[in-house]
């Protein structure tokens, strides 16, 4: 199956393009959007965080359960919104925690991609939604797919650091080799659990002190307003 994606992940993921499950995700998707369904992403925004972030410059892995799910938010970056969309309340909080980690000012926009360009590659467990319609991608293989991503990612890769917030988000620990890389987990930036212990996590100030143990280049946090 010829899929749209950036060169060093074609070759990475061209065997999981192969599988069934994969083509049963595809064919899905076709069949929704003949009967009319509204999907987010867009088609050429579905594998953004692969396009982005391509995996030769692989730093950070931030691990996102589901794209939003209303309209012009979704852009194939997990937790991310496209430029001109009020950011939500989970974003508020990261962007809180960034503040009170590295003094890093709060941005007037919620879009992500200074971050992915730089290493950070924000990968939803789902990387498709219908509209209005959380969690309703879940199980057509998405997680299949991208589980698959963080064990070639963790087989392949050296000296990554893998953000893991909230319990969806930790059931992945299991797929990381943490001989080779660094897992940092912390409660769900939601209002419902930020201050359960994402707030005061430092993680971002944490991650940047270890890729440089590591002579690996710190991530730019910060965020230029637009």
């Amino acid at each position: 199956m010829d899929v749209k994606i950036e060169e060093s992940w074609k070759e990475v993921l061209k065997h999981e393009f192969e599988k069934p499950y994969f083509l049963q995700i595809a064919t899905h998707l076709k069949s929704e959007k003949m009967s009319g369904k509204t999907i987010y992403p867009p088609g050429s925004l579905i594998f953004n965080a692969f396009n982005t972030t391509p995996f030769s410059n692989l730093k950070v892995v931030l691990l996102g359960q589901d794209p939003y799910h209303g309209p012009g938010q979704a852009h194939g970056l997990s937790f991310s919104v496209q430029k001109g969309i009020p950011p939500p309340p989970s974003l508020i909080n990261i962007f809180k925690e960034l503040k009170s980690d590295l003094d890093i000012p709060i941005p007037n926009h919620g879009n992500l991609t200074h971050w992915a360009e730089q290493g950070v590659m924000l990968l939803n467990a789902s990387l498709t939604v219908r509209a209005n319609e959380p969690m309703s991608h879940a199980g057509i293989g998405w997680a299949e797919f991208t589980n698959a991503v963080i064990e070639k990612i963790s087989t392949l890769k050296e000296h990554c650091v893998f953000l893991l917030w909230g319990k969806f988000a930790q059931e992945k620990q299991s797929l990381v080799d943490e001989t080779r890389h660094l897992v940092l987990k912390a409660a769900h930036p939601s209002p419902f659990s930020a201050d359960k212990g994402f707030f005061g996590c430092k993680h971002f100030s944490k991650a940047n002190t270890w890729l440089e143990s590591k002579g690996i280049a710190p991530i730019d946090w910060k965020l230029q307003n637009i």
